[in-house]
């Protein structure tokens, strides 16, 4: 008889394993709290526009061929990606940017034109970077955090120094102009840390950049959702929406089962997709791994303060992906994470899908996604909310020379509230925790629980950390966990 594998969440991770352990012969049932799976990677739709309301950048298309592979299939079985050119550009002042296009060689001519010499130095720093991608992406992130021996390959030893120097560091090294310096460190902030707390080895998150390239999936992210949802039902999973689950049973130290929306689920085993450190308070305190103590020194990734808004016209001056990075990064990074308070003047990132992909926005209109990275656990309030919304729509006139304020529709915000109400996110974290030198690999929260028998944990606060690929990744690892114990 087939054993039963109860998944709490249907976020890319859950997904990712529900697909794996179905495939490895086991029954499996999502239990998803929401109306609509896929987590963070949720949709927003109203008045004809369609907004992805977590993920929009689609990096490392090799992870998810990988993924599909797995099961005889390809991305290009469930969605059509189109390959963006330009990828993004970033906003420095008034008429002041630059683009980053779709290959090495165009970038490392728009590096030349703002720093001499850079082009040569680039070509090397992205040939070391695509070194640290082959030894991570394929191999490194494919271990399941269990022992620090995992790290030690004949490759990682002659890498050793890289775990001890930082991105910042490295990058300053080489380049001296402040606008190369700050399109070299953005990459990192997917790992929800500053670069100055970012070891070297993961600046294979720039060759993912220039390297490989930024795509878009026809009709946003909610696609990959929908493509692993399909997978997953192909393979017999069952997904329960609207089921909030209220506690992880044990019994003689050993999970069997679950309570969702006050009714008893037994299965073999547990695996919860669903932010850790809430997972855990679904046990009694003497099953749980980690301290409320724990939880709150380690560093986590930043929280978002996220506004979808509907425009009645075309922009202009304006990529899919654009950022703005007008004002002093180290200054907002502070408020981040060394004196957490709302930054005075943030950072922000603005993503246009419409501007590719017309099924996002009705005809001749825009549809925008401004993003400000903020500290998790601040004060969340609409008063907040909306101060920063016109902070960021002036900037954004006087930056590319357009009026927008009065062709506002509509506009949705996501925050911090709405991180913990929605997903159960610690602190209204978006990211999950910071990929550090003290949070990497084997430091980082455990796939499977020291205490409880058959109970295990998929996402991003375990390995390998935050981002859509190490989720898929992260799905695959505990997956092979579930088999290996229960085989």
């Amino acid at each position: 008889m087939k054993k039963s594998v109860i998944i709490i969440g249907s976020g890319f991770s859950s997904l990712a394993a529900s697909c794996y352990l179905a495939k490895y012969d086991y029954n499996v049932t999502i239990f998803e709290k929401n109306q609509t799976i896929g987590g963070r990677a949720r949709q927003l739709i109203k008045e004809g526009f369609t907004f992805d309301i977590g993920p929009t950048w689609y990096w490392m298309p090799d992870v998810f061929e990988r993924f599909f592979a797995d099961f005889d299939k390809s991305p290009s079985n469930y969605y059509t990606l189109e390959k963006l050119n330009p990828a993004y550009s970033v906003y420095f002042g008034k008429d002041d940017y630059i683009t980053i296009e779709d290959t090495l060689e165009k970038i490392a001519l728009a590096f030349e034109k703002e720093e001499k010499g850079s082009a040569k130095k680039l070509n090397t720093f992205i040939e070391k970077a695509k070194s640290n991608y082959d030894i991570a992406i394929k191999d490194l992130v494919y271990n399941p955090g269990v022992s620090p021996l995992e790290l030690v390959t004949s490759t990682t030893i002659k890498k050793l120094n890289q775990f001890f120097s930082n991105i910042k560091k490295d990058v300053r090294k080489e380049f001296k102009n402040d606008k190369l310096i700050k399109i070299l460190e953005f990459p990192v902030l997917f790992l929800g840390a500053k670069p100055s707390d970012t070891p070297s080895f993961y600046s294979f998150m720039n060759y993912a950049d220039f390297g490989l390239g930024t795509f878009h999936p026809k009709k946003g992210m909610y696609q990959v959702i929908l493509a692993l949802e399909s997978l997953a039902r192909e393979l017999g999973v069952t997904i329960n929406t609207n089921a909030s689950v209220e506690k992880i049973i044990v019994e003689n130290g050993k999970s069997t089962g679950i309570i969702s929306n006050g009714k008893t689920y037994n299965s073999d085993i547990v695996v919860s997709g669903a932010d850790y450190h809430h997972s855990e308070t679904l046990l009694d305190k003497i099953y749980r791994q980690y301290s409320e103590h724990y939880w709150e020194k380690k560093t986590f990734a930043p929280s978002s303060l996220l506004f979808y808004v509907g425009f009645d016209k075309k922009l202009i001056n304006v990529n899919h992906h654009t950022l703005f990075f007008d004002v002093d990064f180290d200054v907002h990074a502070e408020a981040i994470y060394d004196d957490p308070k709302w930054p005075e003047n943030p950072l922000f990132y603005a993503s246009f899908p419409s501007k590719t992909d017309a099924y996002t926005a009705p005809e001749g209109k825009e549809a925008g996604i401004f993003l400000i990275p903020l500290a998790p656990g601040l004060k969340d309030t609409p008063e907040l909310r909306d101060i920063y919304f016109e902070k960021i729509m002036t900037r954004f006139e006087t930056l590319t020379s357009q009026k927008i304020k009065n062709h506002i529709i509509f506009k949705e915000s996501f925050c911090i509230n709405d991180f913990i109400k929605d997903y159960n996110s610690y602190k209204g974290n978006a990211y999950g925790m910071a990929n550090t030198l003290t949070q990497t690999a084997f430091l980082r929260p455990k796939l499977k629980s020291k205490k409880v028998e058959n109970l295990y944990f998929t996402g991003q606060l375990t390995v390998p950390g935050p981002g859509v690929p190490p989720s898929l990744i992260s799905g695959k690892l505990v997956a092979d966990l579930v088999l290996k114990h229960n085989s």
